[in-house]
């Protein structure tokens, strides 16, 4: 959470958050969410997974500053392998 602005404006900065994606689908599988609004956070998650969308579709995006949901598509761009 240190790296999303949101947080860091508040001062809320402990959490984390973290993505299970199919290395052959590249869709959504599960999320943890802990720190400010991760709440909110987690309904953009839900969508992509519901949709059933590759996780590229949403790392492609450009999300709205500041806010906590705006890392997501860093995160999503971030994945490694397990």
């Amino acid at each position: 959470m240190k790296n999303v602005g949101r947080a860091r404006e508040r001062s809320e900065t402990r959490g984390f958050m973290k993505v299970l994606v199919d290395a052959r689908s590249m869709r959504l599988l599960g999320a943890t969410l802990v720190g400010i609004d991760a709440d909110e956070v987690i309904h953009s998650l839900l969508n992509v997974q519901a949709a059933g969308v590759d996780v590229r579709t949403i790392a492609a995006t450009v999300p709205i500053h500041p806010t906590i949901s705006e890392l997501i598509p860093t995160l999503l761009q971030r994945l490694k392998p397990l």
